[in-house]
């Protein structure tokens, strides 16, 4: 058993109100300068639609993430010898077309512009030009519009759905969209660091977190290639590349991360996760639909005293091992397995979770009272969202998965509601709770935690020990710890 700590996140999507505070926080902390303004390290797309940067999850374009060949893991976008054939010219790369092209406008012409019959106008100019231009796409430019049939008919996952299940899903009595808030997943088995020629990414030993140094790279877009969320960007004025790095300074000053902090609807729950990274491979190596149940699987109960004794032989501070008990991650991701990675079937293995959307189910009136229809297990199937299309995204098209979580959902909204309205009686509730293997105790402590807690339950940051987990005098770069495995080789002199 090789134990390592991770920082990892939880996004209730439940509680997203889209209102891309996090985006414009993200925005002014890291990316408010010249070169980057098309970098929106935290993003907030519609779903169903195509997202940001336009259909990134469509990897039969973007090449991004790890694919089975035959008991080989091997990036998609290929080796290697395949990698330095593509310095110079990468065709899988998005364009400025799939992000947009950066713009601002002209406000001088409100102030300064001659008299006239009209009222002034600030024309939109092109940062990359510097002319005038017509605005036709933006970072969040399909917001809300999910019966678009531009967006959210090129949804990669709609684009898998059978034709009567799209029908179904615009028809306009029955249209329905979800906030998808995005950053790095900061995944355990990460392909920018694996795709990087340069060996210039890599994940911190001490917490998980990837980052990339920008004395070594070099600017060759492999780890834009490789990373199949399109988290990783290039600035232009730079030469370098860059990504989220979970606000690792802020942590370090034992402060929540920008985004989590400003965040409106308080979606946001972070926490320390310990895993067993001798298992990396065997879980990458899964089949599709055995992915999320598998990376839930390589997650370590951080109160077993064989876990504890492992971690502590593998460096982890004692500190660190009780905001692991602490972590509401681990509360959601293991303990009530509510919470699933984006996209698992990239086998990159995300350490950033979703709770699915609680989607509004058909329903009937029954002597004043709101019912769901029939049984709100078979209610499931009558979702105005289908459940293959959640399956899609969280689940590697396991519909079980999604179904498993739904229920302990239902149970936790049925229960609440017996007691807050008083219109459902207890054998309705106790059937909820046992269809869903839940205790009431547990359903409680899910409906506080999301629900009442305060900042300090939500956002649990472990002490970085940074200064303890490098020795003293030595250069933090040299005594890094590489993480992923691959064609990545650490670099060395060759002279």
């Amino acid at each position: 058993m090789n134990i390592r700590a991770q920082v990892s996140s939880v996004f209730h999507l439940d509680k997203c109100i889209g209102c891309h505070t996090c985006s414009i926080a993200c925005k002014n902390i890291w990316t408010d300068r010249k070169g980057s303004e098309y970098m929106w390290w935290n993003n907030v797309e519609t779903k169903p639609g195509t997202g940001y940067p336009s259909r990134w999850e469509d990897q039969r374009s973007y090449k991004g993430g790890w694919e089975k060949v035959g008991t080989q893991l091997r990036l998609k976008m290929g080796g290697r010898g395949g990698t330095l054939g593509k310095i110079f010219h990468n065709p899988h790369l998005p364009t400025m077309d799939d992000y947009y092209e950066p713009f601002t406008y002209k406000y001088e012409d409100l102030t300064h512009a001659a008299a006239g019959d009209d009222q002034p106008t600030a024309r939109p100019i092109s940062m990359v030009s510097g002319k005038p231009m017509e605005i036709e796409a933006g970072p969040n430019w399909d917001d809300d519009l999910s019966g678009s049939n531009i967006y959210a008919a090129n949804d990669p996952g709609v684009l898998k759905l059978s034709a009567e299940e799209q029908a179904q899903m615009f028809a306009i009595e029955k249209m329905v969209m979800f906030y998808l808030p995005r950053i790095c997943n900061h995944c355990v088995n990460a392909g920018c660091v694996a795709g990087c020629p340069s060996g210039a990414i890599y994940k911190r030993g001490e917490d998980g977190i990837v980052v990339i140094s920008q004395d070594k790279c070099r600017g060759w877009r492999m780890c834009v290639s490789a990373c199949p969320y399109k988290k990783t960007y290039y600035g232009w004025n730079t030469g370098k590349s860059e990504k989220c790095i979970l606000c690792y300074p802020r942590q370090e000053a034992g402060e929540a991360p920008g985004c989590f902090h400003s965040c409106v609807g308080r979606i946001r729950y972070l926490g320390v996760l310990l895993y067993d990274a001798d298992r990396i491979e065997e879980v990458a190596m899964r089949e599709d639909a055995d992915l999320a149940a598998a990376q839930r699987d390589m997650i370590l109960d951080p109160f077993d005293p064989q876990v504890q004794a492992e971690a502590r032989r593998a460096g982890i501070d004692a500190q660190v091992l009780d905001a692991a008990q602490r972590s509401p991650v681990y509360r959601f991701v293991k303990e009530w397995g509510i919470a699933l990675p984006l996209h698992p079937e990239f086998r990159t293995l995300p350490m950033l979770f979703y709770v699915p959307p609680l989607l509004p189910v058909l329903s009937t009136e029954q002597q004043g009272t709101q019912k769901l229809a029939d049984d709100f297990f078979t209610s499931l199937e009558q979702a105005r969202l289908p459940i293959r299309y959640l399956a899609g995204l969280f689940a590697g098209g396991n519909e079980e998965e999604v179904k498993a979580v739904y229920r302990k959902l239902i149970a936790v909204r049925l229960q609440q509601r017996a007691q807050s309205v008083g219109d459902l009686d207890e054998g309705e509730v106790a059937r909820a709770r046992e269809q869903a293997q839940l205790s009431a105790e547990a359903v409680s402590a899910i409906y506080r935690i999301t629900s009442l807690t305060r900042i300090e339950e939500r956002i649990v940051i472990p002490p970085m020990l940074r200064e303890q987990a490098i020795e003293a005098g030595v250069d933090t770069e040299t005594h890094r710890q590489g993480m992923g495995f691959g064609s990545r080789r650490a670099p060395g002199r060759r002279w």
